[in-house]
């Protein structure tokens, strides 16, 4: 019987998963880096979508030791199979419950750490922020030849005639446009920002004396991964809370002009 991936990939996030990496995984706190793994491997905790780092314990520059209070417990108050939470210690520093040693057999020779525990992380010569990258998460981009109309509460925010697509694993489709086309009187700018490992750092914008449904509605991302440049400056809005209307761009329908600000 055919198997559908997505599905086949949300039935599995129950159960404790792993895949070995070729890169080379270091990490550093302290001042100096207290991992240098060629053999490390990637751990999705059960119910966990983010993977973790996990490495061989003779790869850490570090004693691990019991830590304190802690016993057969989730793994940072997260995992939901049993193990150990450890300390990191050595001269001069001591890093409380950065690692854990689950039960499992499969991975009794590893020792999973926790990404906020560091202070830097490094695939082969590359920085990583926020956690590490999923090998089976794909963020792919694509020009649209659709005319695209975002409107809120009647208002229109943006209009265009060359969209970005970008498809993401397990997320819905975003519709990216250019600078120029979108309203920037209807916006003001907010004071929050993301992090995406995969495509860089997110600024956000509100609509201006919008209910709350119409805060942090759009965001772009001015600082990008190399992975993801051509995704630098364009701006997406959120379909769950803005309405996007989307029609062939050669249908000979004209789009309404857009909203006039006094």
């Amino acid at each position: 019987m055919a198997v559908q991936m997505q599905e086949e990939m949300r039935r599995l996030q129950g159960q404790l998963r792993y895949e070995p990496t070729a890169k080379r995984i270091r990490a550093e706190a302290a001042g100096r880096t207290l991992v240098d793994s060629r053999r490390a491997i990637l751990v999705w905790e059960a119910h966990r979508v983010i993977p973790g780092y996990a490495v061989p314990e003779e790869d850490i520059a570090a004693e691990a030791a019991p830590a304190a209070g802690a016993g057969p417990v989730s793994a940072f108050g997260r995992s939901h199979g049993p193990g150990q939470e450890l300390t990191l210690w050595g001269s001069g520093f001591a890093l409380p419950a950065a690692a854990f040693r689950p039960d499992d057999p499969d991975l009794s020779q590893f020792l999973l750490l926790d990404f906020g525990a560091f202070d830097r992380w490094r695939e082969d010569g590359q920085d990583i922020e926020g956690h590490p990258r999923d090998p089976f998460h794909r963020v792919d981009a694509r020009p649209g030849s659709q005319r695209v109309r975002v409107e809120f509460n009647g208002m229109v925010l943006a209009e265009s005639t060359s969209p970005v697509l970008v498809y993401e694993t397990m997320l819905p489709v975003r519709t990216y446009l250019a600078r120029s086309d979108v309203d920037f009187a209807l916006l003001e700018p907010s004071e929050r920002t993301s992090l995406c490992p995969y495509k860089g750092r997110a600024s956000y914008w509100s609509v201006r004396g919008a209910d709350p449904r119409g805060r942090n509605i759009a965001w772009s991302y001015e600082q990008t991964l190399p992975d993801a440049g051509h995704l630098k400056d364009l701006i997406a809005f959120y379909n769950e809370r803005a309405e996007i209307r989307s029609e062939d761009a050669t249908s000979p329908e004209q789009a309404p002009a857009r909203n006039t600000v006094a």
